[in-house]
């Protein structure tokens, strides 16, 4: 078995990662090794072999540039949290709120399965970077694969090639991280995470936010490990810039649970009313963000792509969305059109005479199953996005001057209010919940907590999680100022009392202009709300000041019972829960 291939050579692989690419191949016994180097002759190599194995469908070069489609297996559509494990020696290291296992019973049991995996297949290695060369938050992984979807996705979502193996140089710290597809067995299906050995190990899925394992298993489950180790935060948030008519820009970070617009507010487009303003992208999905030397919050977006969710992305909900995914993109589980076009529930285009849906069967509007798979996805270079913000480059990263908490609540949270300071801000975070959907397991309307939206995401103990994010106030002389908002507040007629989409810009430029000390508010039992004076409803003519004053209203009976409902994951963490946090409850008491 020879360790070269056509691209890449073993020759210059850190010494280190050729040993471990030794170790794994003597276990996983492909009779292949193919070492990547990004380069686009390799891609367009890899794209060839895609379709050549049916893995990949070439769309209609002329209509959508560069861009596949993929099927993954029926049983294999989503993130699998019951799969999912932190392995540390100590079982409170990762925590209430994960599954854990012993590390080394749960390796030996994940090399068992994975012996033999790879036989009669190529065992492909990927060298990436999570976020931009020569930044001091940026970390190199090694994904090794016998899934050529996964490196075609992956050289989409991180800086991948020889980009990686220059900022490693010569170092044994990056991140090993072992993906074998089996055949996909869900009863053979782990993502394991051992952050204390910075190693991950995936087997049986193909979906991507179960293998692409730079996103969510080192950007976050061992980010967030690291981050507590190093002094910095691996956040699930979007990062964006806020540009006003005069040149001025203020940076954002902003954390939603799902289905909550995160992406559609990353790309946001101001309505006409602010014309003049602009909005930047940064990132949409992950920030990592470190105290800076002059005392402020600075942070990263570590990918270099968007996974994004297909249905109900158009023109009108994210036209910027629309833009990024018109080549160069790889869509999973949509369905295909006869004429090598794509679509999805919720596309610009009526829904075809005909086409094949997302398990490949013929699909016609009368068909009582959604043609795309609601979790269907679009991996698209960031590169695409017309609002990119330049800085999404820049090794430096962002300077935040607001950290956004939101969720899906039809009652009791206002639209906006600020928190009183940083330990206040981190109970708003630790509190966050979010209501389930109709297609959500559980009753509708139920409140889930989800802190900071880092539930499945967090990589250890979620009681020390609250205790860093209060530590990092140490090092930072201006921290960004905390904020909570919910655009899916409801009448008691069930109408929603915010219109949403563009006109989010409002109570985003409300924040801003609190960040450069220009927006008044009044002080309630919550926080800092805006006055009516303060918030800019012109251009509104279907929306008046009462409607902002319901929108805002607080309701003390709501609150005691919220109260209540925070209880639950507090005491599921009070062991290590900071008395902070405590504290915290305590005051909201006495001021309702």
């Amino acid at each position: 078995m020879s360790l070269t291939a056509e691209f890449g050579s073993q020759a210059i692989a850190n010494t280190h990662v050729q040993q471990w690419v030794e170790k794994m191949a003597a276990i996983t016994q492909p009779s292949r090794i193919f070492w990547c180097d990004g380069s686009e002759a390799e891609r367009d190599h890899l794209y060839t072999v895609a379709v050549e194995q049916g893995v990949l469908v070439r769309l209609d070069h002329e209509k959508l540039p560069g861009c596949y489609y993929h099927r993954s297996n029926s049983n294999d559509v989503a993130r699998v949290e019951q799969c999912t494990f932190i392995c540390t020696e100590q079982e409170e290291d990762a925590g209430p709120t994960n599954n854990w296992s012993e590390p080394k019973a749960m390796r030996a049991k994940l090399l068992a399965i994975a012996t033999g995996s790879m036989a009669g297949r190529t065992m492909y290695v990927i060298p990436y970077l999570m976020g931009p060369p020569g930044s001091t938050l940026a970390k190199v992984g090694y994904e090794l694969t016998d899934s050529i979807y996964v490196v075609l996705n992956m050289r989409i979502m991180t800086r991948m090639g020889e980009v990686a193996r220059r900022e490693l140089g010569d170092s044994p710290d990056f991140n090993r991280g072992l993906h074998c597809l089996l055949d996909v067995d869900a009863s053979r299906r782990f993502i394991c995470h051992f952050p204390q050995d910075n190693e991950i190990i995936s087997v049986g899925s193909g979906y991507g936010g179960n293998v692409l394992l730079g996103k969510k298993c080192l950007a976050l489950r061992i980010g967030s490990w690291l981050g507590r180790k190093e002094g910095w935060l691996a956040e699930h948030m979007l990062i964006m810039g806020v540009e006003s008519p005069t040149g001025e820009r203020t940076y954002v970070a902003a954390a939603f649970p799902s289905a909550c617009g995160k992406t559609n507010f990353a790309m946001l487009i101001p309505p006409a009313h602010f014309a003049g303003w602009k909005i930047w992208t940064v990132g949409d999905d992950i920030a990592w963000m470190r105290p800076g030397p002059d005392g402020r919050l600075w942070a990263i977006n570590p990918e270099s792509g968007y996974f994004g969710v297909a249905p109900g992305t158009n023109g009108k909900t994210n036209p910027n969305a629309i833009s990024s995914i018109s080549r160069d993109t790889i869509f999973t589980n949509v369905a295909l059109k006869p004429d090598g076009t794509v679509w999805w529930e919720g596309h610009d285009d009526p829904p075809p005479a005909e086409c094949l849906d997302w398990q490949g069967r013929p699909w016609t509007p009368a068909s009582k199953e959604k043609a795309a798979h609601p979790n269907s996805r679009f991996t698209a270079p960031m590169t695409n996005n017309p609002a990119l913000a330049p800085e999404a480059l820049s090794a430096e990263g962002v300077p935040i001057s607001a950290i956004i908490f939101g969720g899906r609540r039809a009652t009791t949270l206002p639209l906006v209010y600020q928190a009183f300071n940083w330990v206040h801000g981190v109970y708003l975070g630790a509190t966050m919940g979010s209501e389930t959907t109709a297609a959500a397991a559980g009753a509708v309307g139920q409140v889930r907590r989800d802190p900071m939206a880092m539930l499945p995401f967090c990589g250890y103990n979620m009681g020390r999680y609250f205790r860093h994010w209060l530590d990092i106030r140490r090092n930072l002389e201006n921290p960004p100022q905390v904020y909570q908002v919910n655009w899916f507040r409801k009448s008691a007629d069930g109408r929603f009392l915010w219109p949403g989409f563009g006109e989010n810009m409002r109570v985003l430029k409300w924040i801003v202009d609190r960040c450069q000390g220009r927006a008044g508010a009044r002080e309630t039992p919550l926080g800092w709300v805006p006055r009516t004076c303060d918030f800019d409803l012109d251009g509104m003519p279907n929306f008046s000041a009462a409607d902002l004053e319901q929108a805002q209203s607080i309701n003390i009976e709501e609150w005691r019972r919220e109260l209540l409902l925070q209880d639950e994951l507090f005491m599921r963490l009070y062991r290590h829960l900071p008395k902070e946090m405590i504290f915290q409850r305590e005051l909201l008491v006495s001021r309702l």
